[in-house]
């Protein structure tokens, strides 16, 4: 089953993933970097991914 990957040493905290979130499945943590909240809203629609500039978020 696929699944939301955050590589939390890209995360450079900016929040595009979590605004870009149709289903609000991400969060900032308490360090400023995203985590998933949510992992079972997820539609797999890719916006946090396409939303990440830095290329943090995947779907595997």
């Amino acid at each position: 089953m696929a699944q939301v990957l955050i590589d939390k040493e890209k995360c450079d905290g900016c929040g595009y993933c979590v605004n870009g979130c149709p289903q609000s499945v991400l969060a900032l943590d308490a360090d400023g970097k995203a985590e998933i909240i949510k992992p079972e809203a997820c539609e797999f629609c890719w916006d946090c991914v396409y939303n990440c500039p830095i290329e943090a978020v995947a779907i595997d």
